[in-house]
């Protein structure tokens, strides 16, 4: 076996059906005394009921957050947190709750409990992301890792089966960059096999049965995985063009995810063969690429990006901002393919 190195994240998790009965514990386990609760505009009344749970250590709800975290808003909610004089926020909902968070703990420390009601897995990395005049930059700092994760399914029934299938393919995109990224090790390619195999498995029994919390349970496991598959190694081509499609086009995040991981592994197929292997094995399909766009496809989800909101026209400006500060990949990044496969993806075409 080749040597590697493993960094595990020092993070709490609780998991199961009826976890949330457990927050008043943890909220005491951090030493918190005065939390605020974080959420979309959307998810607002869920907010409110874990504010009204806490009783005074709830000193306030701040319900704006938005995809990308843009820079405005992290400052409104930093300034929120120091006004209140906050030690915790709790933040319910998917990523673009938990990223407000870590906009929060990013500039004070403060910690974050994180009750995630998607799959999209940032509860489990320490990689922060801020918007600033269209222009999407991620870093990392594990001062921004939420301390504590309540995974508690029945919190994800009201997740519309449809936005479950897009969340859960955007949490194996986390895995399946992760079985070829530059600093892999056999410890995560275990995590994200398992990982993407739980999601696939899921996401049609979810769909199929949108009140099955045991389907629902193996979603967020599943989710579990592959967030702190994304939080141990670097990513790839596919992210850094999600990060420019949804940073640059404010196309929503887990659609824009679902739609370019098969071709994005398309291009990188022949480069990452024994990953691609894994890929395929854990969805039970013979082709990576293809296998991703079938789940996506067969479960109601869009497959090209001209269907959330990309113009024809943005394709090679897309080409340009990503061919900028790339990522590392498996395969040469090359302007021709690259742009073929933002074609194929803007016109929803199945990988050959």
């Amino acid at each position: 076996m080749d040597a590697f190195i493993y960094q595990g994240s020092p993070s709490r998790v609780v998991f199961g059906a009826g976890s949330i009965d457990h927050l008043e514990r943890e909220i005491d386990l951090l030493g918190a005394k005065r939390v605020i609760v974080l959420s979309t505009p959307q998810q607002r009344e869920q907010a409110k009921a874990i504010a009204a749970r806490l009783g005074l250590r709830a000193v306030g709800v701040f319900a704006k957050a938005v995809m990308h975290v843009p820079v405005e808003t992290a400052q409104e909610a930093r300034d929120y947190a120091a006004r209140l004089g906050a030690d915790c926020a709790v933040a319910i909902g998917g990523g673009s709750t938990t990223g407000l968070g870590k906009a929060i703990a990013l500039t004070s420390s403060l910690p974050v409990l994180a009750v995630p009601t998607t799959y999209a897995g940032s509860e489990m990395t320490p990689i922060y992301g801020l918007t600033d005049a269209g222009l999407k930059k991620t870093g990392r700092d594990l001062r921004v890792l939420p301390k504590t994760v309540i995974y508690d399914p029945t919190l994800t029934l009201s997740l519309p089966a449809s936005l479950s299938v897009t969340s859960g393919i955007n949490a194996i995109a986390h895995a399946a960059e992760g079985l070829y990224a530059q600093d892999a090790n056999p410890i995560i390619g275990l995590m994200a096999e398992e990982g993407i195999r739980a999601l696939g498995q899921g996401i049609g029994r979810v769909v199929a049965r949108p009140d099955d919390i045991d389907a629902r349970g193996d979603c967020l496991y599943g989710a579990w995985l592959c967030g702190a598959v994304l939080g141990s190694v670097g990513m790839a081509l596919h992210h850094k063009l999600c990060h420019t499609l949804g940073g640059t086009f404010n196309l929503p995040h887990a659609e824009t995810h679902t739609i370019v991981l098969p071709h994005a592994l398309a291009y990188n197929r022949e480069a990452a063969p024994h990953a691609m292997q894994r890929i395929a094995r854990a969805l039970g399909t013979t082709d990576a690429a293809q296998g991703v766009f079938d789940l996506a496809r067969d479960n109601g989800a869009p497959t090209a990006l001209k269907d959330i909101g990309l113009q024809e026209s943005d394709i090679d400006i897309a080409l340009d901002i990503a061919l900028k500060n790339p990522y590392w990949n498996p395969r040469p990044l090359e302007r021709a393919a690259l742009r073929a496969l933002l074609v194929a993806a803007y016109e929803g075409r199945r990988p050959d």
